[in-house]
């Protein structure tokens, strides 16, 4: 699954005014990130708003992505949840035409034991029609998985890679003193990218990427002083980026750029007047 190195950008699904698809909106997006660099997208993950969204609508996106990438870079699609049978039917449902892999998270809210997030995705990859990459991010799921959960689970034949968002460097490193010599580990943090990079890491699936693709083109392949000064560039606007919430911060970002607009859905709403002014100036000093 080598196409899945370097630069992944975890896709936002813009709206209109109305809280309706802007589906040219996402037509602009995918255009701007693969001239920019970016290696493969990831369609429909949290940054995506998969909460707030039909099955309908999610059909809609991931149709639009896969026609309007036209092979152009890999596809990877989130599909996560918390109960298990529900997702092997959600996974069972879904064309995966044009998809090569699936990011699924760690089950959230209802906080398993390590043995049952084993399970959960033995029994998710035992189905899947692509390989799946593991996604721990306890400070949305409430759980961690632990560096053994990750080992055990690198040994399934349908499970290539992790996207680590646990912000615990030592969990990593024990996780890339073992693993698989083809197993991935890829940053969900955009400032962890290059410190993942330094023990093993493969790369960065990415919030920032959706605005500045270039910069995390040189985040994940330049060279360790092109990925340190990366990393410093983006410092002030990353921090931003999340506090009120994700998505919030990146589609302001968007919208200063002219890509798409800023509108979410509840209950997340739109950038405050003073988070909007902080990121324009940052943004304005890159």
């Amino acid at each position: 699954m080598n196409q899945f190195k370097g630069c992944g950008v975890a896709l936002v699904t813009p709206f209109h005014e109305d809280f309706s698809l802007d589906l040219d909106g996402l037509k602009r997006l995918i255009d701007h990130v693969i001239a920019g660099g970016v290696d493969y997208l990831v369609v429909l993950g949290t940054t995506g708003e998969t909460a707030t969204l039909t099955k309908k609508e999610k059909k809609k996106v991931l149709e639009t992505c896969v026609k309007h990438t036209a092979n152009r870079v890999p596809i990877m699609i989130g599909i996560g949840g918390n109960n298990t049978s529900a997702l092997i039917e959600d996974i069972q449902e879904t064309d995966f035409t044009g998809v090569s892999a699936i990011l699924s998270v760690s089950p959230y809210y209802n906080k398993p034991s390590q043995a049952g997030i084993i399970a959960h995705y033995q029994a998710v990859a035992d189905i899947a029609p692509v390989p799946v990459m593991l996604y721990n991010i306890p400070g949305r799921t409430m759980s961690n998985m632990t560096a053994s959960t990750t080992l055990t689970l690198a040994k399934h034949p349908n499970i290539f890679g992790m996207k680590e968002a646990s912000g615990n460097l030592e969990q990593c490193i024990r996780i890339a003193a073992a693993m698989p010599s083809d197993f991935l580990l890829v940053s969900g943090d955009d400032l962890m990218t290059k410190a993942l990079s330094s023990i093993g890491g493969a790369g960065i699936i990415s919030v920032l990427a959706n605005a500045l693709p270039a910069t995390f083109k040189k985040l994940s392949h330049g060279t360790d002083q092109e990925k340190l000064q990366a990393t410093y560039s983006i410092l002030d606007l990353n921090e931003l980026m999340y506090l009120e919430g994700n998505p919030v911060g990146i589609k302001n970002l968007l919208k200063h750029l002219g890509i798409c607009g800023d509108q979410v859905r509840l209950p997340m709403l739109k950038a405050s007047k003073t988070l909007n002014d902080q990121i324009k100036q940052a943004f304005d000093r890159i």
